[in-house]
């Protein structure tokens, strides 16, 4: 019985070396900036109603969200967010070494996929954007976002795991209209966006406060979840008396 429950509890991901896990976590963040730069200029393009634009923006990303956990979450997890790749850590769930690596590859992958968004539409492979993105407002929304992001991880793997992908999809769909930022809720994403002067980019200047606001909100997520979700004595005696069954 407790060989069966630690077979359950063993993630696909540790099926797959280092090397197949990074590969896997740059080309998840890649397509997730592709889809959200890509999406964003097209809809810039067809539109001159920011509200529309948006709308059009945000559909996409939440349905790529839902595809890349998917296919890839068994690989390498799918965090595509250093955010939650520091969750993880904090957990004890990912060596702190491979975090590192981690994080490179999320990077790497998202300005990646701000090129690969740019050369779609025959704009310049990289261009520093000039678009304001600061302020307290700014910074809490961000806080707010990757703090229910967090959350929404952490309930789902212990309550929906096999609903995870459309758990995520659906939260960064609604955030993006009920944050005053639209909801980057992930520091990688933030930095490749900052690559791209156009409907979904940030200016580098501004990239400090929305860091720090979703490294902040993200861990306010983990320590409330961990107590939010932690077995009572109680609870936590019946499932040891039933595992002894």
């Amino acid at each position: 019985m407790l060989l069966a429950k630690a077979q359950e509890a063993c993630p696909l991901m540790d099926n797959f070396g280092l090397s197949r896990r990074l590969a896997a976590e740059a080309l998840g963040a890649g397509i997730l900036v592709a889809t959200v730069v890509g999406s964003g200029i097209m809809a810039e393009t067809l539109t001159r109603d920011v509200a529309l634009a948006l709308l059009c923006n945000t559909l996409p990303t939440g349905a790529i969200l839902v595809v890349l956990i998917t296919v890839l979450g068994p690989i390498s997890g799918a965090h595509f967010n250093p955010a939650v790749t520091l969750v993880f850590t904090g957990k004890r769930e990912l060596p702190g070494s491979e975090a590192a690596f981690y994080i490179v590859a999320q990077i790497a992958g998202g300005i990646a996929g701000t090129v690969a968004a740019h050369l779609m539409f025959g704009l310049p492979l990289l261009e520093l954007s000039t678009k304001v993105r600061t302020g307290g407002p700014q910074w809490f929304a961000e806080a707010v976002a990757a703090f229910g992001l967090v959350a929404t991880i952490l309930a789902g793997i212990r309550f929906q795991r096999t609903a995870i992908s459309w758990l995520v999809g659906l939260y960064i769909t609604a955030a993006y209209w009920f944050t005053a930022s639209t909801s980057f809720a992930n520091p990688a994403v933030a930095i490749a966006r900052s690559l791209s002067n156009t409907f979904s980019g940030i200016r580098p200047a501004d990239l400090p406060g929305f860091i720090i606001a979703e490294l902040c909100g993200a861990f306010a997520g983990m320590l409330l979840m961990h107590w939010l979700l932690g077995r009572s004595r109680a609870s936590a005696s019946i499932a040891i008396t039933e595992t002894v069954r």
